[in-house]
Parts: structure tokens; sequence; C-alpha cells
């Protein structure tokens, strides 16, 4: 990946998630992301039952979309999505990568039980976005 690109997308943790609506066109969605560039994976926490969710079952393919603060750069990453099962337990597995995904993004949270129980109550489940491409324009 190429070092400037890789600082675009590193600066920042708000994005634009594209998917695939059944139509063709495209769907974008903001999302606030975390990436690892060593494992070129991009994780986001969103909730079961939104297009983006629907259209990546349906069709894995995605891009995350990043400017730079001052605008007048951009990487995008691309690849194929793999999704989560959804939050069912305050234990499970989907539960404990949303804590990590909290507190790679924000740090810690004030009452990680209380975290525990929204992320079941609301369905969540994290996008793991595999980056097999990525491309921009890196402005000096």
């Amino acid at each position: 990946m190429d070092p400037a690109l890789r600082d675009i997308l590193t600066a920042g943790s708000n994005g634009a998630l594209t998917t695939i609506k059944r139509d063709g066109q495209p769907q974008l969605s903001l999302v606030t992301y975390v990436i690892d560039p060593e494992a070129s994976l991009v994780r986001v926490s969103t909730t079961d039952g939104r297009a983006k969710v629907a259209n990546l079952r349906r069709d894995p393919r995605s891009s995350l979309f990043v400017t730079s603060a001052s605008g007048w750069s951009y990487a995008v990453a691309q690849g194929t999505v793999e999704l989560s099962p959804t939050a069912r337990h305050e234990q499970d597995a989907t539960v404990e990568e949303l804590v990590a995904l909290y507190r790679d993004a924000q740090g810690e949270h004030p009452d990680w039980d209380d975290y525990r129980r929204a992320m079941v109550a609301d369905r969540r489940l994290v996008v793991r976005l595999r980056v097999e491409h990525v491309y921009g324009v890196a402005q000096g």
C-alpha cells in the first residue's frame, strides 16, 4: 500500500462505505471505521437490517472512501466483506469484537455492561472489509 494513501486511511475514522444495491447502483453510508493496515482489514460496527448489510449479504464487494482533513486528498480501500454474526448475547464473540472495535476507535467506554447490552438490543454486527486494492490522490 502506498504510504501516503495509508496515512490518509489511518489519520481519521470517518468515511463513506459503498455497497452495491440490487439494481446495480451504488449505496453510500457514512461510517466510523477502524483500519489495521498490516492486516489489510477495515472494521465497521453496524445494525442488522440496514441497507448496507442487505447489500453486502447479496454482493460482498465494497469500497471505503476517505478524505484528508483538507479535503484535497483521498484514498479508497476496495475489497470483499465478511459479516460477523449478529450480536445475540452480551458475552458472545461478536460483542467481544464490537468492544475491541470501540476501544480502537474511541478508547474506553464509561459503562461496558451497558454497551454490551446495547450491542445485543441493537442487533449489531461487524463489517470486515478485506482490503484488496487501494487507490487515491495524496496531495503533498
